[in-house]
C-alpha cells in the first residue's frame, strides 16, 4: 500500500517524501501536468471544484497503483469527503506531518516561488481558521503524526520508513 503524507501546506510534504527510499508521487505537480498549469492560475481560472474534482481523481488513481510508493498530497486533500473516503480505505498508511500555525505562515509567506490561493486570499485569523479545521480532519485520517519541528526531512523518512 502507498505511503500518504498528509499535513497542512508548507510542512514539508514534498521535501521529506524525496528522503524516502521509495519511489515518489507528488500530487501537485502531477495535477499540474494534467492541467497544464500552475494550480494557482488554475484557482483563479476554474475554481476551487473544479480543482478538487482533478484532485480527487489523481489520488484514486495514485491509490490504486498497489505499490510501495510515497504519495505527497496538496494540504486540502481532505477537505473532499471523497478523497476522506479513499484515504480511510488506505488506513494504517496515512502519516500526518505537523508544525505550529506560526512556523507555517512563516515559511508559506517566505515562499514566493509556490504562491498559495487559499493564503493570498485569506486574512491570518481566516488563514488560521482553515489551518484548526484542516487539522481536525487529518489527525481522523492518520495513522502516525510526526510533528517535524526541530527534525530534519532525513530524520523523519526515518521514522517513516520504519512503518
Amino acid at each position: 500500500m502507498p505511503i500518504v503524507l498528509l499535513g497542512f501546506m508548507g510542512v514539508g510534504k514534498t521535501t521529506v517524501s524525496q528522503h524516502i527510499q521509495r519511489p515518489f508521487y507528488d500530487m501537485d505537480k502531477i495535477i499540474e501536468e494534467k492541467i497544464g498549469m500552475p494550480i494557482a492560475d488554475f484557482f483563479a481560472r476554474e475554481g476551487e471544484a473544479a480543482f478538487r474534482k482533478i484532485e480527487s481523481e489523481t489520488l484514486e488513481e495514485l491509490l490504486e497503483m498497489e505499490t510501495d510508493c510515497v504519495i505527497s498530497t496538496g494540504g486540502g486533500v481532505v477537505i473532499s469527503e471523497k478523497n476522506q473516503d479513499l484515504l480511510r480505505q488506505n488506513q494504517k498508511y496515512n502519516v500526518l506531518l505537523t508544525a505550529s500555525f506560526e512556523v507555517l505562515y512563516h515559511r508559506i509567506k517566505q515562499d514566493t516561488l509556490s504562491q498559495r490561493p487559499i493564503f493570498l486570499n485569506h486574512s491570518k485569523e481566516e488563514f488560521y481558521g482553515i489551518y484548526q479545521n484542516r487539522m481536525k480532519l487529518y489527525e481522523g485520517l492518520s495513522d502516525l503524526i510526526i510533528h517535524t519541528e526541530n527534525r530534519s526531512p532525513e530524520e523523519i523518512a526515518r521514522i517513516i520508513e520504519c512503518m
